[in-house]
């Protein structure tokens, strides 16, 4: 049985900076790519950030480039993604996803959801 949980969403004004991390309970956690999907009400879940086992190769979408950091500490079994410079476009449910990362770094095949954590950026 493996449990993925996040933590660390809640309301930040625009500009701000929060930092989401997740905690899988895997006896081989360093084995499997993890990453970042967000969802808002009626529209499809979208890959927001992924690394790869080693933590040496990560990905991003473009609209949080430059804002967003994905990193992991395979002693603590823990992934992050510290998110800066947010904006209400970045409003929406931030799952964590344990996987594997496509050839492209543009999404994941999943092994483990989270239960999903509410980011609300207001104006």
């Amino acid at each position: 049985q493996v449990d993925v949980v996040e933590s660390g969403g809640g309301l930040v004004q625009a500009g701000g900076s929060l930092r989401l991390s997740c905690t899988a309970s895997t006896r081989t956690f360093s084995r499997y790519d993890m990453g970042w999907f967000r969802q808002v009400p009626g529209k499809a879940r979208e890959f927001v950030a992924g690394i790869k086992w080693s933590g040496l190769y990560k990905y991003y979408e473009d609209s949080v480039k430059g804002r967003f950091t994905i990193s992991r500490d395979n002693v603590k079994n823990t992934v992050y993604l510290q998110m800066n410079s947010l904006g209400a476009e970045d409003t929406a449910v931030y799952y964590c996803a344990q996987g594997t990362v496509n050839d492209r770094g543009t999404s994941m095949s999943i092994s483990s959801w989270g239960q999903g954590t509410q980011v609300t950026v207001s104006a």
